[in-house]
């Protein structure tokens, strides 16, 4: 009688009162629905030299093409710790080579830093560059089974001819798990002025794209740097 009693009980009380209770929007899902006004500081914590750790399911390589039409392919591996990491440097190589073409010379990681590539561009003539990237912010989520939610923001540096050039890039990524293996993606992205002109700012430009990543056999080769063709 008593337990019919509470249970009745608990029931008008979440009836009556459902937003006390209801979840509301993940940070991530709260800057999903902001943009494309994004603005900085944006709720992401520092990531130290913690790689970012993805959900087991993302272990292996993939076929990667976007609705711009670059295809190209990315893996993911087993770190030291046993987390499912991108392999940053191949991953940013196939990328680059994809969307640059015989611009990008390589991409290498700092084999210190998780969080940091370096990778070397030739420009106009073949003058050479090179395009420091370190990842200062970072957040990560998994709102639901076979969902993933994850925030970086890079601090890019461009070295060349004259003084260097700074900008920071915000790439926000929804990963759902498809039924038949393949992995569908929604990718944010923003660029902000240098941090020279001061901590809080707008963003200057934005973009959106849409990604799918289809499974393919088991890479043989280790992590390591990413070297164009």
């Amino acid at each position: 009688m008593g337990n019919t009693l509470m249970a009745a009980i608990l029931a008008l009380w979440f009836a009556a009162w459902p937003a006390a209770f209801s979840p509301g929007p993940s940070p991530l899902e709260a800057r999903i629905a902001q943009w494309p006004t994004w603005n900085l500081p944006a709720p992401l914590t520092r990531p130290g030299r913690r790689d970012l750790a993805y959900p087991a399911w993302f272990e292996g390589a993939w076929q990667a093409s976007d609705d711009d039409g670059n295809e190209y392919q990315v893996r993911f591996l087993r770190d030291g710790t046993g987390s499912v990491v991108g392999d940053r440097a191949f991953n940013a190589g196939a990328i680059g080579s994809a969307l640059l073409g015989e611009a990008l010379l390589g991409v290498e990681n700092d084999p210190a830093d998780p969080n940091r590539q370096i990778a070397r561009l030739r420009g106009p003539e073949g003058t050479p560059f090179q395009l420091e990237s370190s990842v200062i912010g970072r957040r990560s989520d998994q709102p639901a089974t076979g969902a993933f939610l994850a925030d970086e923001l890079a601090l890019q540096v461009l070295h060349g001819p004259g003084q260097p050039r700074l900008s920071r890039v915000e790439t926000l990524s929804r990963f759902q798990l498809r039924s038949d293996g393949s992995i569908e993606a929604r990718q944010w992205q923003a660029t902000y002025p240098s941090p020279t002109a001061g901590l809080a700012a707008q963003a200057s430009s934005s973009r959106g794209i849409s990604l799918k990543l289809v499974p393919l056999r088991p890479d043989p080769a280790g992590p390591g740097s990413h070297r164009a063709s």
